[in-house]
């Protein structure tokens, strides 16, 4: 995989990342509505967990396909 491509792998996982983070806060939901369950926790709640559950994924993945030296450039 070429360097390019690694960068540009890496930004789009960023930017699913940062949406991600958004779609976890509850700001769509109107006070006092009615939350239905899913896998026996209120939905927003199960929705926000498989959220961090991804961005800890996609995290990781990021870090993967980042490249860091062994050593500072110059030294040995």
């Amino acid at each position: 995989m070429t360097a390019r491509l690694r960068r540009r792998l890496r930004a789009a996982l960023l930017a699913a990342i940062v949406v991600l983070y958004g779609v976890s806060v509850p700001w769509y939901r109107t006070g006092g509505a009615d939350t239905g369950t899913l896998w026996g926790l209120p939905s927003w709640v199960a929705i926000a967990i498989a959220c961090y559950g991804a961005v800890a994924v996609l995290n990781a993945l990021a870090w993967w396909l980042t490249e860091i030296p062994d050593a500072p450039e110059g030294e040995e």
